[in-house]
């Protein structure tokens, strides 16, 4: 099979901008609907938080396969495959009549949106060789806007409409992307002769792939539990509607957002390892800042902040490991993200539980002290590790 060179390097980033749009939709459904799904399927908060787990194993099983796929076999054939998949299962999601499909769709989503994901972070970092901070930071952008775009449209329409018909709609869009996937030329897989099984293997034992992953297991968590109880927290602490939650709920992507957009520039003056530490150390302070505050107003610039301080760790730490391991890039890829996606199976259903325990503001003092763990890793591998500037 001949290697394809017939393709656009402009056109393979909006691809994979328009993967990273779907991962954004797949990250957020489930927190923005909680509240609504709390409700409808009569269940506590213990069992909110093993919809996160199910949602994650998904995400978990995807990211580990994503890897050793694409650098065997290319990119087109998953990112067409599980498109459709995510579409399905946003469906489901929607119309699941009870709680048992609801897990089901769940976990496809996530099965789905984990190997989109890790695809699309894998493509951008090898077609943007020498810029591929400031690339994977733009493209993290994409990721805010999908994750932005499911609150932000229930929060303004669930007077009007019902949540199944909102997330309905939002699943049919998913069929922009599938199309375009499936007219666009991709590079030629980097080992379609055999997949290097033994080289694989070995970076399972790298050790700086595995303390990136490490950073990533408490990223992922962090996110998913700040993205997915800070509607519930606003629910029973502001008694606010769920429907405002959902709306303010957005602040935390806006910041992520735009964070990201300014992170291409910033990197032209400042360093990435600079970038991180002071990321994490916003991000420690926005989560103090909810739990400390009793206002809407205060509560708002905690998200806000806490989002600005997210935006840079998962593309920065990309960016940190396309470098390392440039030739089996998907498959190191795969390695982060396995290891990021169990922070993100562990946390939320963690403060599920606690919040039954104790309560939900109690269990959330596990986001600041975790992102100080974090800044202290990060601290310690860039001394060590000459190249990691």
């Amino acid at each position: 099979m001949r290697k394809t060179k017939n393709y656009s390097n402009r056109s393979l980033f909006i691809a994979g901008c328009m993967g990273m749009l779907i991962f954004g939709i797949v990250m957020a459904v489930l927190g923005s609907v909680l509240p609504s799904v709390i409700e409808k399927y009569q269940i506590d908060k213990a069992d909110a938080g093993t919809l996160f787990l199910v949602l994650n194993l998904g995400m978990l099983m995807g990211s580990v396969i994503f890897g050793p796929l694409v650098d065997r076999y290319g990119y087109k054939k998953l990112l067409v495959m599980c498109a459709a998949l995510v579409f399905a299962s946003i469906e489901g999601i929607a119309f699941a009549p009870g709680v048992n499909i609801l897990r089901i769709s769940l976990f496809f989503v996530g099965f789905a949106g984990g190997a989109i994901n890790g695809g699309t972070n894998a493509l951008v970092s090898d077609i943007s060789d020498g810029q591929r901070g400031a690339r994977l930071s733009l493209l993290g952008v994409f990721f805010g806007i999908g994750a932005l775009g499911v609150p932000l449209l229930l929060g303004s329409l669930l007077d009007l409409f019902s949540y199944e018909s909102l997330i309905g709609f939002v699943g049919a869009l998913i069929l922009i992307p599938l199309i375009f996937f499936l007219f666009l030329n991709f590079p030629a897989p980097k080992h379609e002769q055999g997949f290097p099984v033994s080289e694989s293997l070995k970076l399972t034992r790298e050790v700086p792939l595995l303390l990136f992953g490490l950073i990533l297991f408490i990223q992922s968590g962090m996110e998913m539990t700040v993205s997915g109880w800070s509607a519930t927290y606003m629910n029973e602490y502001l008694a606010i509607s769920a429907r405002q939650a959902v709306l303010f709920l957005s602040f935390y992507w806006i910041g992520m957002i735009f964070t990201r957009i300014a992170i291409t520039s910033v990197l032209q003056k400042t360093g990435r390892k600079k970038v991180v530490l002071v990321s994490l150390l916003v991000s420690v302070a926005g989560t103090i800042l909810i739990l400390a505050s009793n206002t809407v107003v205060m509560v708002l610039a905690g998200l806000l902040l806490t989002g600005i301080g997210f935006a840079a760790i998962f593309p920065l730490v990309f960016s940190y490991v396309g470098d390392l391991y440039p030739r089996l890039s998907g498959t190191a890829f795969s390695v982060i993200l396995a290891i990021a996606l169990l922070g993100g199976m562990t946390f939320p259903s963690v403060v599920g539980v606690l919040a039954d325990s104790l309560d939900l503001r109690s269990a959330l003092i596990i986001a600041p002290v975790s992102l100080i763990i974090s800044a202290a890793i990060f601290m310690v591998l860039t001394k060590k590790i000459a190249p990691l500037k």
